[in-house]
């Protein structure tokens, strides 16, 4: 049974609206711990370097203090981890980020979470080529112990999970205890944990999760897939990798959001060459053209290596 009572006032900070990590680690920085955040006067607030009047009337909200025991309920029931940017279980890799996000919830494997993971994303009206590319490329790294990590979306997303889950199927091994030794998925949602989105992929978040894999968001219950959600759920996915891997994506793609976050992370990007004729492939030729790897064998990911 998962125990949150240890972790009330990290959800409590995980429920402000409108204030960044950035602002947060800010006040960590200065106070510890968010408890010690919670009991702060506004008066107090407002002398803290950065936080104007806005910020502290949103922090010393009364209502949104009155939504904390509903939270740690439905957690608890759901079987909910919170794991914070304090904790032991934080994964490392996130840590680095310029803006890592201050709290994970988490249903699934969290041990996974800091081991070595690739990103692969792409578009989500993937073509055939597209589709055969993210199952193969997830299958064959996870066959050598690589999570792979991905945003749960329609395409490339949805076809990244299922390969990684095709390459635990124990027909494929002469030994089950292989299996351990199979990577798992990880993903990542731009809304809480008491929303799948899209709804079409329940049954697939099920799977991710009996197959020992994770679905994670920095977003509090209650939060709607909104769209500007997304772009921030992407410095998450590659923050989490090692290496991004891009199979395709149209010129504005918000994949190309994603390979923005791994280069100013300092992670390697790895792109599927397209067919040139295909708007699919406009931004991954472009990537490539720009000097992202072009793989088309899993072997040169070197990551797995």
């Amino acid at each position: 049974m998962i125990k949150i009572k240890n972790v009330k006032y990290w959800v409590w900070l995980s429920l402000l609206k409108g204030i960044g990590s950035k602002k947060c680690l800010t006040l960590l920085e200065k106070y510890q711990t968010p408890e010690k955040i919670y009991h702060l006067t506004k008066e107090e607030l407002v002398n803290v370097k950065g936080i104007g009047e806005t910020t502290a009337d949103i922090i010393s909200s009364q209502v949104t203090k009155q939504k904390i025991d509903r939270h740690l309920q439905y957690l608890e029931k759901n079987q909910i981890e919170v794991i914070h940017i304090q904790d032991k279980s934080y994964p490392p890799l996130l840590k680095e980020i310029y803006d890592p996000p201050i709290v994970i919830y988490l249903k699934g494997n969290k041990k996974i979470l800091k081991e070595k993971s690739l990103a692969i994303v792409g578009c989500r009206d993937a073509t055939d080529y597209g589709k055969r590319a993210a199952k193969y490329f997830a299958y064959q790294l996870a066959k050598q112990g690589i999570h792979i990590v991905s945003g749960l979306a329609k395409g490339v997303d949805s076809y990244a999970h299922i390969g990684t889950i095709m390459a635990k199927n124990v027909d494929s091994y002469p030994q089950k205890e292989k299996l351990s030794t199979i990577g798992k998925t990880i993903a990542v949602l731009g809304c809480g944990l008491d929303t799948i989105y899209p709804q079409e992929n329940k049954k697939l978040a099920n799977q991710i999760i009996e197959t020992g894999g994770a679905i994670i968001t920095e977003y509090p219950l209650g939060t709607k897939p909104e769209k500007n959600n997304f772009p921030a759920r992407n410095r998450i996915i590659s923050g989490l990798s090692k290496g991004v891997l891009v199979i395709e994506a149209k010129e504005r793609s918000g994949s190309l959001i994603t390979v923005d976050f791994a280069l100013e992370q300092g992670r390697d990007v790895y792109a599927v060459p397209g067919n040139i004729n295909s708007i699919n492939s406009i931004g991954t030729n472009e990537l490539i053209k720009q000097g992202a790897k072009m793989v088309t064998h899993y072997s040169e990911i070197e990551i797995w290596h």
